[in-house]
């Protein structure tokens, strides 16, 4: 494994880039150059410094040098997709507050698990705009709080027109890495998510640089590779458990034989960083099988790292985030996911340099 980098102050180390990510877009010095190494994914934007899927995480990620943006699309009444970490809405905008949609309280069963709350489904797109987002984990990342009610429930066409917009300004072409989610419940409610996005692909003439399409559902996946887009596809994988209606498990698909089966449909899967630390051999044999790794989902947390790189016993205190990165780059992974892309970049450049 290559040696972790030289460790930093996390705070010191962004305020450079808190600054580009706020500025008029016109002031700001984004990076433009891609470093060699693994892949960057800002996880729904840079969620660990802005409301996750805003204008405003996407742009910081991009400013920050992250290579690709990643929206989770669900869809309207109206059948519009819209990018929000879930469908349920309570935590990720202020429509608890908004007496007009009282009514719309209620409660679903997505993916055999009864939750409660609002729908993007039961909104249509007109209505959605008159939300305002807020911070989904406010006492994990109360510094986020700030923005809230700052931003605005974004359509997937419009983080495409913004990947494009901050291609531009960076000098580097900034994919957009859709995630499909819970798309055998949306099919079931008549929403499906696959020919809707595969609608707005066509319409944007999105190429394998600027699109690759992800899910947890294989028969998702599928469906998108039946329309023969050109696009890299990329498998998710859980820790446990089975992708929902499949019968199929992620540890048979993790397994060799399952890989090769991705591999006939897919050119990337997506584990949690976790099944990548040995004795796992996951990395491997996903190479083996011509698979390309991307491991989720980083961040900088106490809480989210490993025992060995944590910093004190506060749970939402900053850990050694750095040498988390510097084994998994060291280990060989094609990309990360991250709610830090600024970390996950000078991480990268450590280890280059």
């Amino acid at each position: 494994m290559s040696p972790a980098p030289r460790r930093r102050s996390v705070l010191l180390a962004t305020a450079a880039v808190t600054a580009a990510a706020t500025a008029p877009a016109g002031a700001a010095t984004p990076v433009r150059h891609r470093a060699s190494g693994p892949l960057v994914i800002g996880h729904r934007g840079a969620a660990g410094w802005r409301p996750e899927h805003t204008a405003e995480a996407y742009t910081y990620a991009v400013r920050a040098g992250a290579d690709w943006i990643e929206p989770d699309l669900v869809p309207t009444k109206d059948h519009v997709l819209v990018v929000r970490h879930e469908n349920e809405i309570g935590g990720t905008t202020d429509v608890a507050g908004r007496p007009e949609f009282a009514d719309r309280r209620t409660t679903r069963t997505v993916d055999g698990r009864a939750v409660t709350g609002w729908f993007t489904e039961d909104f249509t797109l007109r209505e959605l705009r008159t939300l305002r987002t807020v911070e989904r984990l406010p006492l994990v990342r109360n510094r986020n709080t700030v923005f809230d009610g700052r931003g605005r429930v974004m359509t997937f066409q419009e983080v495409i027109d913004l990947a494009r917009r901050l291609s531009g300004e960076s000098g580097r072409r900034i994919a957009v890495f859709p995630e499909t989610k819970h798309p055998t419940y949306f099919r079931s409610i008549g929403l499906p998510l696959e020919e809707k996005l595969i609608w707005v692909i066509r319409r944007n003439r999105l190429t394998a640089r600027e699109c690759v399409v992800q899910s947890f559902e294989p028969s998702s996946l599928h469906r998108i590779a039946a329309a023969r887009l050109g696009l890299p596809l990329w498998q998710a994988l859980g820790t446990g458990g089975s992708p929902y209606g499949h019968a199929v498990t992620y540890r048979d698909m993790m397994s060799p034989a399952g890989l090769r089966e991705i591999a006939s449909y897919a050119q990337w899967i997506g584990p949690d960083k976790s099944s990548l630390v040995p004795p796992h051999t996951l990395l491997a044999d996903a190479h083996a099988a011509g698979l390309k790794v991307g491991a989720y989902t980083f961040r900088a947390e106490n809480q989210y790292l490993p025992a060995a790189h944590r910093r004190g016993t506060a749970p939402n205190d900053f850990g050694d985030a750095f040498t988390e990165y510097a084994f998994h780059y060291g280990q060989g992974v094609d990309a990360v996911v991250t709610d830090f892309p600024d970390i996950a970049v000078q991480a990268r450049e450590g280890l280059r340099r």
